[in-house]
């Protein structure tokens, strides 16, 4: 980038090794208090100003100083498997490098409208790494106005480097399996539509099954829309019990769910997989100890990199976005209809 672009004077070859903070501050048109305020970490002053003050530092042979980070987290249900995965991949990236990590909990209304109404990590974080919840216009616009780095880990915020997997494809892949066992009737246990911050995951994950399903000449079953959570999947059991004809195959949007699902199921006397096949969605950490097919997918994996974005994105660096591949993982739930 040539130092116009970069918002810089012209730099004279006679610019010394060392140049001094006054130096740094006529270089990039702003005053030596705000040289100090942009090198120092956590000092509210907008990025575009932190950026053109760090180029100008390089720019002059300013030593710049070794600091530490810190890095707020937001996350929707942070004791939940997945979000606590989510973090804790970041955590071990940030801690290695020396870094502070903040987790702000954003998951209930009251909770998450109050953050974004005060946003208490102004003038105290160097940047953000939101985990797998969509923001509305006012809460993008909200940390826009922080003027800090952003990463995502899954979710969609457009501008910002996004870590994720293909939920679409991911879902796809699980209930070809349940086409390709031979079942004609899959039914879909999805997250809450109405749940705005995760309306992203829940729409590509049911368009998967859609997909799956046309392209079997499969009709879709019932979809029940009931949540993420094991109290969810054995909601949506109870539902399906309750049906004049239930579904040889069952595809849960989390692994969470299909536990639930499976559990309430059994306890009812219906086999699993014999007289109903269960897939879920992430390989959970208890998946394997259920003996649960589901489509794994990396998830502390994409905290690591979510973290490492966000360093090079403080670094004035332009990370791209990465998607990670998930796989289909088969283990006892899944089986061919009428096997019993």
């Amino acid at each position: 980038m040539t130092q116009e672009r970069a918002g810089l004077r012209d730099v004279p070859r006679d610019v010394p090794r060392r140049a001094g903070v006054r130096r740094v501050a006529e270089l990039a048109g702003v005053s030596p208090a705000t040289v100090s305020r942009a090198l120092r970490a956590g000092t509210p002053v907008s990025a575009d100003t932190r950026e053109r003050v760090r180029r100008a530092a390089l720019s002059a042979g300013y030593r710049l100083p070794a600091r530490s980070l810190t890095v707020a987290v937001l996350a929707r249900f942070p004791t939940r498997w997945f979000f606590a995965e989510a973090v804790a991949g970041v955590e071990s990236v940030l801690a290695a490098a020396g870094h502070l990590t903040q987790l702000h909990n954003v998951g209930d209304p009251a909770g998450r409208a109050h953050f974004f109404a005060t946003l208490p990590v102004r003038g105290r974080v160097d940047g953000l790494i939101v985990v797998a919840s969509a923001l509305d216009d006012a809460e993008r616009r909200a940390l826009d106005d922080l003027g800090l780095p952003v990463t995502v880990v899954g979710g969609d915020m457009p501008g910002r480097p996004r870590i994720g997997i293909d939920d679409r494809a991911g879902a796809r892949a699980a209930v070809r399996h349940l086409a390709g066992l031979g079942h004609r009737e899959i039914a879909l246990v999805s997250f809450d539509p109405s749940e705005a911050c995760g309306r992203t995951t829940t729409r590509d994950r049911r368009d998967g099954w859609a997909d799956a399903l046309a392209e079997s000449g499969i009709a879709p079953g019932p979809v029940l829309e009931v949540g993420a959570d094991v109290a969810a999947g054995d909601a949506a059991a109870g539902r399906l019990l309750s049906l004049p004809h239930m579904p040889t195959a069952v595809f849960a949007m989390s692994d969470e769910a299909a536990l639930g699902v499976i559990r309430t199921l059994r306890r009812a006397g219906i086999d699993v997989p014999g007289r109903v096949s269960v897939i879920g969605f992430d390989d959970h950490e208890m998946a394997a100890v259920a003996d649960l097919t589901t489509i794994a997918q990396p998830v502390r994996r994409q905290g690591e990199l979510a973290a490492r974005a966000l360093q090079a994105v403080v670094a004035g660096e332009e990370p791209a976005d990465v998607e990670l591949p998930t796989r289909l993982v088969v283990r006892g739930t899944t089986a061919p209809p009428g096997r019993a």
